[in-house]
């Protein structure tokens, strides 16, 4: 881990009033938080700031939460990003995301049509930094605008996590690791 989560001792209330952006009272410590906060905490001017963004992203979002996950999946998945990956994929087994489906996002394969322009749209955004007339069209068909921003800025958001986290050396806390075969990445 090149950045470790910040120690508890060190946890003072500009931490405090950071993390509380996104976090309860009752997880306002270094356990509670996790891993990847308590590493944020490490700069909590910039966590504030970016927790702020990822709230909506993830609470506030026009885009209904299974397809949210279905989004954040392909780009971990694409992004190689472990944490990111495990703790997804629990949240999308809670959005109604099957085993199946799951496997089906890391081969960029969905089981209906708006599943799958969802999945293309993110390759897209992450091969090219947009999405094609084509998807964008497709999209608009089954996405209101504001829902296809939110899609647009919840891939962007979730590959600058990823991208943070693998950087860092953010590891799954233990029970979130993906089981074998289904890392981030990997092919199933």
């Amino acid at each position: 881990m090149r950045l470790p989560p910040l120690p508890a001792d060190e946890w003072d209330d500009e931490v405090l009033r950071a993390l509380s952006v996104m976090l309860p009272q009752e997880r306002l410590n270094p356990e509670g938080a996790g891993v990847a906060l308590s590493t944020l905490a490490r700069h909590p001017a910039l966590t504030k700031a970016f927790l702020k963004f990822s709230n909506h992203l993830l609470f506030r979002s026009t885009l209904n939460p299974r397809t949210r996950e279905l989004a954040i999946l392909r780009i971990a998945h694409r992004r190689k990003c472990v944490y990111e990956w495990g703790h997804h994929a629990f949240i999308g087994k809670a959005e109604g995301l099957t085993d199946d489906q799951i496997a089906g996002i890391q081969r960029g394969e969905a089981d209906n049509t708006v599943d799958q322009m969802v999945l293309n749209a993110v390759d897209e955004l992450d091969e090219q930094s947009r999405i094609s007339d084509d998807t964008w069209a497709a999209l608009s068909g089954h996405f209101d605008e504001r829902q296809r921003m939110d899609l647009v800025f919840t891939v962007g958001g979730y590959g600058l996590m990823a991208m943070a986290y693998n950087t860092f050396g953010i590891q799954p806390e233990a029970g979130t690791e993906p089981e074998e075969g289904s890392k981030p990445g990997e092919r199933r």
